[in-house]
């Protein structure tokens, strides 16, 4: 699919502009300069065509600051994928010059460039917007990101430009994994080392990410879409707007993913604010899949020390324990092709259905066995047993005679009875007794 790419200074309106044309509110907008900082991805679909759009970070030259030098490269990787570059400026504020720099860079490259006025807010603006001439990239289409003026004559200019496709189908629904965690437990790093690419920054200054960056994966077999999130801090500590949203998105991911795949930094331990993260996941009814990351710099290795660790996390998670714990380190790539191939075992096994007869063969005998406790002299008999299909986790319901009287300890029974007998590692399961 063609791609746009969106670049300018700081605070010119690109994640405006990216939320207009992309119809949604994916990247976090926000007065303050460099609060875009990894690329995000996005579809636009205009006069019956569709191609995929990339908001950037603010371009800024020449600058000593540790974000700045990598939204930098980022811009880079992005202009050199993309087939049209939109160029967005500040009508209000005028050519600077960082435009002019910026432009002196755009004018070499053999990618089409689009010259974008923005904050072309009423008619008295369009007049200013004739001094961008002088950037030499020719007529500048002015544009309203906050209202949607001009947007239409933009696209259309963006058709014109692109590379003649043909428009692709709607695709199948394609799972998604979320990697969440808090902040500097490595989420960047790992997705990093997945793709094969330094696609998000990564630094040793916790709230690096600020939106939620989705990443299609289509290496060895897999497809599926990888979705980097902002860490997760106690409410008491995020102190500043672009957390608190960059936080909500986090919590969106986590709501809109299939598997979330949990970083424990190894260095720290499991600590509260993991425990929360993880109750957000069961409470969204999604599925696990635990990363101790950083395992590289634990000194002691050995197996009765993963044990340990091991034991200490399913006892903290507890009751839900059935899900899969994997060691791995994103810096040295240890075990991270395992998180992969985990992670699309669990979705696997979030879609999987027991047959009615297996189903009955397996429990009634076992129930049998083990009835429920009788109420009042009452005795509970269960005679009959489905997996019910298109849910969104696996779901089974037992028909009784007396479903009042089951109690959720005998439930929890039947549900481990169930994780004995088939997969569902890492997959909550919803366990109903209903009147027969």
């Amino acid at each position: 699919m063609a791609l746009v790419a969106i670049v300018g200074r700081p605070n010119v309106g690109k994640s405006t502009l990216f939320n207009r044309l992309t119809g949604t509110r994916h990247a976090i907008v926000s007065d303050q300069a460099g609060t875009t900082r990894d690329r995000q991805y996005g579809h636009c679909e205009w006069e019956g065509r569709s191609f995929s759009i990339v908001d950037t970070g603010g371009w800024v030259v020449n600058s000593d600051d540790v974000f700045e030098e990598e939204i930098r490269r980022q811009v880079a990787i992005a202009t050199e994928e993309a087939d049209v570059i939109l160029f967005v400026v500040d009508v209000q504020g005028g050519v600077t010059d960082l435009d002019t720099e910026v432009a002196a860079i755009l004018r070499r490259t053999k990618v089409p460039v689009v010259l974008c006025t923005n904050k072309t807010d009423n008619n008295n603006d369009r007049y200013g917007a004739a001094e961008f001439y002088s950037l030499g990239l020719g007529d500048p289409f002015c544009v309203s990101a906050v209202s949607g003026s001009g947007t239409g004559e933009l696209l259309d200019e963006v058709l014109r430009l692109l590379p003649d496709v043909q428009v692709q189908q709607q695709e199948e629904r394609i799972p998604r994994f979320s990697v969440v965690g808090r902040p500097n437990a490595g989420k960047s790093s790992l997705i990093n080392a997945f793709i094969g690419e330094d696609r998000h920054i990564v630094t040793d200054i916790a709230g690096t990410t600020r939106d939620s960056i989705l990443t299609r994966y289509t290496k060895f077999g897999f497809d599926f879409f990888l979705v980097d999130t902002a860490g997760i801090r106690k409410k008491s500590k995020v102190n500043e707007d672009l957390e608190f949203y960059s936080v909500m998105r986090s919590i969106r991911a986590i709501e809109n993913s299939d598997v979330c795949i949990l970083l424990i930094d190894a260095t720290r331990g499991i600590e509260s604010q993991d425990m929360n993260i993880f109750q957000l996941i069961q409470r969204n009814n999604k599925s696990l899949v635990v990363v101790v990351n950083k395992w590289d710099l634990v000194e002691d290795k050995s197996q009765p020390a993963i044990k340990y660790f091991e034991q200490v996390i399913r006892e903290r998670m507890a009751p839900f324990s059935d899900f899969p714990i994997i060691f791995a380190s994103a810096l040295t790539k240890q075990r991270i092709f395992k998180v992969l191939e985990t992670a699309r075992d669990v979705y696997e096994a979030r879609k999987r259905h027991v047959g009615t007869t297996k189903l009955n063969e397996e429990m009634l005998p076992l129930i049998e066995a083990f009835p429920p406790p009788s109420i009042k002299g009452k005795y509970i008999k269960i005679k009959y047993c489905a997996q019910i299909r298109d849910t969104q986790i696996p779901t089974f319901v037992f028909y009784a005679n007396l479903p009042q009287y089951v109690k959720e300890p005998y439930q929890r029974f039947l549900e481990n009875k169930i994780r004995e007998r088939w997969d569902f590692s890492g997959t909550p399961i919803n366990v109903f007794i209903r009147q027969k």
